[in-house]
């Protein structure tokens, strides 16, 4: 290392010490104040209840008929410009902000200077009357306030806020008081829940809650987080699916139904995976894959016209379109398209497996036990899934890869399944699904086998599933949207962790 970089070194050092120090005198300072706070008997955390009349928008809305009156806001104190015998200051609540102006000859010397003692991000109850400044900004007038609770820590630095990205996730909190655009994302987040539910329940859909805890971890190809249950003296898992359950609903004839909560897979972290995220399955009798593909299209389309006015959005400087019709394309075309190699010419695992080897394919297993479906599949994720930008389905997996999903109609190599892509990225998945219960039974055991080989994200027989299948279910439909990923291109989000509110992290020190 070179004295420069030594030097440099050095200074952020101190710079760190000096930004620590200058920290922790403020929460000296803090606390000392409510050490005094409560030797007058004035203790903030003793307020239970703040009788608030409006919010800041809602004074902001009615300003013409709350002109005269009184009105009680509450909220954050975020910014104080208090000199001499007036002053400025902005509080925020969950609506946005309002202006309160405060003056001597309104609240007396003692208010005044007990005023100026509170720091930003204190919470304050406020008694004023709405007046409009200069500048024509509809503002309150203090007649009253109140301290209502304390704040020990210091906010970031108002004009730098909080950057540092893991910082940000850790302390979420603070991330959505300093920065408002992350407010703004969880906010279209819930409202695109909101509008999912009220697409699906306009279409007859009853929404159901299924297990997180169950002694079989099936309905996905995933590793599954594993836990004991002390009294049964069992092993269970988090649910990595919650596909299963929601078939057997569909067998007790609830005929449309979803789920939309949180699974659970022990698997990898990056951009587009957390180890807890949100998913929602819905599955309709009588319906197969080519509904599904409707009902995404449309259902996406109509949650992106609600939150943005459009069906097209702008992400990560990609315009994409969501209007319906979406692309359709098979998986076999895909790959013959991205990488010139036609499936439809090949008739032997052995011929795939020489492919394989040219094209220097990695699996988790030995080439010489992968199959065609394996070769098709690895082809399409390392020369074709990142082609899909614009809203895409791509359509009829193999057999191999797809345990429960119907074969395709006049075609048994193939199912009726497809995955949705946008921005090269997988957002759902669905199935004509399969209903034979002697042909799953044979499904599974290959899955069995699977897992011998070294799969260890395999399916499991689910014993309780099969005795349902056994008892009979209707042709259905089955779809699977990744909650999180869609919010991601709905808010243009880089990550997933922007989009979840408290993502998985590894423990400070």
């Amino acid at each position: 290392m070179s004295n420069e970089e030594k030097n440099e070194v050095k200074n952020e050092e101190k710079d760190l010490h000096e930004l620590e120090a200058k920290y922790n005198e403020q929460v000296t300072i803090r606390r000392r104040k409510l050490s005094d706070l409560q030797e007058q008997g004035k203790d903030p955390f003793d307020v239970y209840k703040v009788e608030r009349t409006h919010t800041s928008q809602e004074v902001k809305d009615n300003y013409e008929k709350l002109v005269g009156t009184q009105v009680i806001v509450a909220g954050r104190l975020m910014s104080k410009r208090v000199h001499g015998k007036a002053g400025f200051s902005d509080v925020h609540d969950r609506y946005g902000k309002i202006q309160l102006y405060i003056k001597i000859d309104d609240v007396g010397e003692e208010k005044l200077k007990e005023y100026k003692t509170f720091d930003i991000g204190d919470f304050l109850s406020i008694t004023g009357t709405p007046f409009v400044t200069k500048t024509g900004e509809i503002s309150l007038h203090i007649v009253d306030f109140q301290l209502i609770a304390k704040s020990l820590k210091p906010l970031p630095e108002k004009w730098h806020g909080l950057k540092d990205p893991d910082l940000r996730y850790r302390q979420r909190e603070v991330d959505i008081i300093m920065n408002p655009e992350v407010k703004e994302t969880f906010m279209k987040r819930i409202a695109i829940i909101r509008y999912i539910r009220e697409f699906l329940d306009n279409k007859g859909f009853l929404e159901v809650e299924t297990p997180i805890l169950a002694p079989i971890a099936g309905g996905a190809a995933a590793r599954p987080f594993m836990t004991h249950h002390n009294t049964l003296d069992i092993d269970m898992y988090l649910r990595i699916a919650t596909e299963l359950y929601l078939k057997r609903l569909i067998v007790a004839g609830f005929e449309k139904v979803y789920d939309m909560g949180k699974n659970f897979r022990n698997e990898g972290m990056d951009v587009r995976h957390n180890p807890e995220f949100t998913m929602i399955e819905l599955y309709e009798a009588y319906a197969d894959y080519n509904d599904m593909m409707e009902i995404t299209e449309n259902m996406i389309a109509y949650v992106c016209e609600k939150i943005h006015g459009t069906t097209k959005v702008n992400y990560q400087g990609t315009e994409i379109d969501f209007t319906p019709p979406w692309r359709r394309i098979t998986m076999v075309d895909a790959v013959k398209e991205y990488s010139g190699v036609d499936f439809a010419l090949i008739n032997t695992n052995e011929e795939a497996r020489k492919i394989a080897k040219e094209k220097h394919l990695e699996f988790k297993k030995e080439i010489d036990d992968c199959t065609k479906a394996d070769i098709l599949n690895a082809l399409f994720e390392e020369y074709a899934e990142e082609h899909l930008m614009e809203p895409t389905f791509l359509c009829d997996y193999p057999v191999e890869i797809s345990p429960l999903t119907k074969k395709k109609r006049g075609n048994s190599e193939y199912t009726e399944r497809f995955e949705g892509f946008v921005f090269g990225r997988e957002v759902c998945n669905a199935y004509s699904e399969l209903n034979d219960p002697v042909v799953q039974r044979e499904r599974f055991m290959q899955q069995a086998n699977e897992r011998e080989l070294g799969d260890d994200e395999a399916y499991l027989i689910d014993e309780e599933f099969m005795s349902a299948l056994e008892t009979g279910m209707p042709p259905t439909g089955g779809l699977g949207i990744g909650i999180d990923r869609m919010v991601m291109f709905l808010t243009d989000s880089a990550s997933i962790r922007d989009v979840i509110l408290f993502p998985t992290m590894k423990p400070m020190q």
